[in-house]
């Protein structure tokens, strides 16, 4: 599944860590198609996970948050991941086109 909506940007730690913020902004009716795409990518994060999920700040490997913030006629979704670089950049590349 290549991502329609979502967007990705990423941010290195310089500790072999990143943070991943997909991020879409759309009206009502691409909705459900946004959330199929954050499903996709949990999915995925949970399939290949590169170990216990949680904070890492409380020994967790990796973690997700999700945002959905409505504002008028528009939706903005907001998914951001945490774990090691390498990983996120695999998922990264599993999901936008070469």
């Amino acid at each position: 599944m290549k991502l329609q909506y979502l967007i990705f940007e990423a941010g290195d730690d310089g500790e072999g860590h990143g943070t991943w913020d997909a991020v879409a902004s759309v009206r009502a009716a691409q909705l459900p198609a946004v959330m199929a795409e954050v499903q996709a990518v949990r999915t995925w994060a949970e399939r290949h996970s590169p170990g216990p999920r949680g904070p890492l700040d409380e020994d967790g490997t990796w973690d997700d948050d999700l945002l959905v913030q409505a504002e008028g006629d528009w939706t903005t979704v907001t998914l951001t991941l945490t774990g090691p670089w390498e990983w996120g950049e695999a998922l990264v590349a599993r999901f936008t086109p070469a």
